[in-house]
């Protein structure tokens, strides 16, 4: 054995010393790569708050649930046969056998060309060469076809899948619950904007590497089992499924890293869209210091990740190459060697060796081709591992809009606070409470709280039952400490939060209009803040015109707003244009154009003279707004037939105000 092992050593070159280096090296990798997994799986991301448990229990595998998930997900953005989707389907699907047939008439072609060229056969030459050139438009148009039906696809399906998302997310209150009741999705954001995208592509590309080899594979394969006998291709289909299965294993982890990645970006913008959305705040604070810290930590753990996910790749490419490429090309030389070598194959005991020649050219190119499909279908399990992935993340925001659309809320981090505005309670009637538990009944011109608990998403009991009416023409004020309950009275009463049992009854959303501390400006001209959410059509159907909103104006002293800005078909950045005074002011012009059986007025008028203050409530009076006003202003209260009182504690009182009653204005 010795001898033979070093006569073996004394043949090997240099060259076939790098190859086994490659190799080991690659194996060496392959041992790395379940240690860069555990790595990357083991990081925490700084903001806890923001992970959902559910996600990181979330699978991203290649197996029956993926398959699962993308047969639901292509129903949405392929409804039907006759469909744009379809139509664009069938035609990439054509121009994939087109080319195809292009790709093999090609090979047919050249090798009778370099045949000519070698025999010197120049009438042969020159009928093949304008054949040729006679195909050469068809064969661009064919190419090109295909690129614009991939890319066209690719849009349709995004808009099809982001239609999709947005009805379900702005469906009622969705994007705010899922905000501010329900923590299982974090930056819904990058979900319907830069996942949805890379999942359309990613599906889309993924159909096109796969539908592509598969027709190579099944055309080549019936040209060469006529030209070397059916075992050749045998064989290569054989390699392909075991090759498959060891990368496949090897590639599991893909989808999930992908996941975490997608995770990290998200929680990277997030911290930026906070420093632009709080600046004045954090400006005065003098807390740029403190925010690029926060910044900057977020950074290097995405940076962590993608550096350990870069390096997992590198690995894994080392492995694909060889697997999936070199070994495979090897294959196919082996393969078609064989007839050629064989004196005994019948097809080339007669054949002249100039068709022996051609014959192996025009074999050995198909094998070649073969080989390639056949990689290409190896190398796409790494394209399915990252559609895994992306598959998982926007599967998640559909469950989690679906079940937040029935009214099913869940929250991974829920704790009971033990502060002072939560209220003790025993258990037994923590048990009984549960989000939707409580009846709405929809009733005109009355508001009524029956035995209706004040609790918050998380479980914080406010106050254990209320119960009290208020018919259209009575104004009630709300009162109390910070922090006891009155946001979170009107949030229940807005439908925003869920009621955990009691009956409250109450008009249509429509009829129950809300005036913040901070209005909200919308993007659009003058005369969309004042009809916001109407649009003009909507305006016009009301009965309303431009001369109508500029009495509603005046009646807000904002008249002089239309000289200023330009007219009602201004556009400006309203949030940044209109003074604090002026957008509470345009917030009571809105609140008079849609005249609302009820309005929440939350501390509306704090940026407002007590004298236009005043004269905005009488109009409410006067067009028949019933109003429920937090403020501590004492010169509110003659503006109201009661008051709600709650102590921080989980008691309240509501009572008719007395001239006497004077304890709670201050």
């Amino acid at each position: 054995m010795a001898p033979a092992l070093s006569k073996f050593i004394s043949q090997v070159q240099p060259k076939h010393i790098a190859s086994i280096g490659v190799t080991a090296a690659a194996l060496y990798y392959v041992g790395g790569v379940s240690e860069s997994y555990k790595k990357l799986r083991d990081q925490k991301p700084i903001f806890g708050e923001h992970m959902s448990s559910s996600q990181s229990k979330e699978k991203a595998h290649l197996d029956a649930v993926f398959l699962k998930r993308i047969w639901k997900i292509f129903k949405i953005l392929v409804p039907g046969l006759w469909c744009k989707e379809s139509g664009f389907l069938s035609l990439v699907a054509v121009m994939l056998v087109m080319r195809t047939r292009f790709d093999v008439w090609m090979i047919a072609n050249g090798t009778a060309i370099e045949s000519a060229i070698i025999s010197r056969d120049k009438s042969r030459f020159l009928n093949h060469l304008f054949k040729f050139i006679y195909a050469q438009p068809a064969i661009a148009l064919t190419n090109q076809l295909l690129k614009f039906g991939l890319n066209y696809l690719k849009l349709l399906l995004r808009k099809r899948f982001s239609m999709h998302l947005l009805d379900k997310y702005m469906e009622g209150h969705t994007f705010y619950k899922m905000s501010n009741i329900d923590n299982r999705i974090a930056n819904a954001d990058q979900l319907l904007t830069q996942d949805v995208e890379k999942f359309c592509n990613s599906l889309v590309d993924l159909y096109s590497n796969l539908s592509k080899p598969l027709l190579d594979i099944v055309i080549y394969i019936y040209q060469l089992t006529g030209a070397i006998g059916a075992s050749g291709p045998a064989t290569m289909i054989g390699y392909l499924v075991v090759s498959g299965i060891v990368l496949n294993r090897l590639r599991r982890s893909i989808g999930k890293l992908t996941v975490m990645e997608q995770k990290y970006e998200g929680e990277y913008r997030y911290v930026n869209s906070r420093l632009i959305t709080n600046s004045e705040e954090i400006a005065f604070y003098c807390g740029s210091k403190k925010e690029k810290l926060t910044i900057i930590a977020t950074f290097n753990q995405l940076f962590q990740h993608l550096h350990n996910f870069v390096r997992f790749r590198f690995r894994m490419g080392i492995v694909d190459d060889i697997i999936a490429k070199y070994t495979a090309t090897t294959f196919g030389y082996l393969i078609v060697s064989r007839p050629f070598m064989d004196l005994n194959f019948p097809k080339f005991k007669t054949a002249t060796h100039s068709e022996m020649v051609e014959d192996y050219y025009r074999s050995g190119r198909m094998l070649v081709r073969l080989s390639q499909a056949i990689g290409r279908i190896v190398l796409a399990g790494r394209e399915m591992s990252r559609l895994a992935g992306f598959t998982s993340r926007v599967i998640e925001l559909l469950k989690v809009t679906d079940e937040l659309n029935t009214g099913v809320y869940r929250r991974t981090m829920v704790h009971r606070s033990s502060s002072a505005t939560s209220m003790a309670v025993s258990e037994d009637v923590l048990a009984n409470l549960a989000p939707g538990a409580g009846t709405i009944k929809l009733e005109n011109n009355i508001i009524k709280f029956d035995k209706v608990p004040l609790v918050t998403p998380n479980g914080d009991v406010l106050i254990q039952e209320m119960t009290f009416e208020v018919a259209s023409g009575v104004n009630v004020i709300v009162c109390g400490p910070n922090g006891c309950g009155k946001s979170s009275l009107f949030r229940v009463l807005g439908e925003l939060w869920p009621i955990f049992g009691g009956t409250l009854t109450k008009p249509d959303r429509g009829e129950l209009f809300y005036v913040p501390q901070r209005p909200y400006m919308t993007l659009g001209t003058l005369r969309d803040q004042v009809l916001y959410p109407d649009s003009v059509e909507q305006m016009k159907q009301k009965g309303w015109d431009d001369i109508a909103l500029e009495d509603v104006l005046a009646k807000v002293q904002l008249d002089n707003i239309l000289e200023r800005e330009g007219g009602w078909d201004a556009v400006q950045d309203w949030m940044d244009v209109l003074s604090g005074g002026e957008k509470q002011r345009m917030a009571m012009a809105r609140l008079f154009y849609h005249k609302p059986q009820f309005a929440i007025l939350d501390e509306c008028t704090s940026a407002v003279s007590v004298d236009v203050e005043g004269f905005m409530y009488q109009h409410c009076r006067q067009v028949g707004i019933t109003l429920f006003t937090v403020s501590h202003r004492k010169s509110l209260w003659r503006h109201h037939e009661y008051y709600l009182h709650m102590d921080g504690r989980g008691a309240y009182e509501f009572k008719r105000i007395e001239d006497e009653t004077t304890q709670f204005g201050s």
